[in-house]
C-alpha cells in the first residue's frame, strides 16, 4: 500500500483563468464574512437598544403611575372634604332656615316688628362673591403636588 501517491492538481493550477476565478471567489467570501460579521454587530446593537429604550420606558411609566396615585389621592381627598363642607352647609342653612323661621313666629305672635333683614348667604348662591372687589389670595405652595 505504499504505492505511488499521486498529487491531484486542481484546474486552477493548470489554467490561470481558473486561478483567477479562485482569487474573485476568495474575495468574494471575504467580503460576504465582513457583511454578515457588520450586520451581526448592527443587528446586536439594535437588539441592545431596544433594550435599553424598554427600561427607560418601564421607569417612565412607573414614575407616571406613581404620579397618578398622587394626584388621584390628592383628588380623593378633597372630594372628601368637600362632602363634609356640604354636609355642613346644609345644617347651616337648615339652622339658619329654621331661626329665621323661630323670629317670624315671634313677630306674629307678639306683633312686635322685628326688622329681619334678608342675611346674604353666599352659601346659597357660591357664584356671588360676598366682596367682589377683594382680592382672592392665591400662591404656588397652596397646592403641592
Amino acid at each position: 500500500m505504499g504505492g505511488p501517491r499521486q498529487t491531484v492538481s486542481s484546474a486552477s493550477d493548470e489554467d490561470p483563468r481558473y486561478a483567477m476565478m479562485d482569487e474573485k471567489k476568495r474575495k468574494r467570501m471575504l467580503s460576504n464574512r465582513e457583511s454578515a460579521r457588520r450586520s451581526r454587530m448592527k443587528k446586536q446593537k439594535l437588539g441592545e437598544d431596544l433594550i435599553n429604550e424598554t427600561s427607560r420606558l418601564q421607569n417612565s411609566n412607573k414614575e407616571l403611575v406613581q404620579k397618578i396615585d398622587f394626584i388621584t389621592q390628592g383628588y380623593q381627598n378633597f372630594a372628601a372634604e368637600n362632602n363634609v363642607l356640604m354636609a355642613q352647609k346644609m345644617e347651616l342653612v337648615d339652622r339658619l332656615n329654621s331661626l329665621n323661621f323661630i323670629l317670624e313666629n315671634l313677630q306674629d305672635a307678639y306683633g312686635v316688628p322685628l326688622d329681619i333683614s334678608e342675611i346674604p348667604d353666599p352659601l346659597l348662591k357660591p357664584w356671588i362673591l360676598p366682596c367682589p372687589l377683594q382680592p382672592i389670595p392665591a400662591s404656588s405652595d397652596m397646592l403641592q403636588f
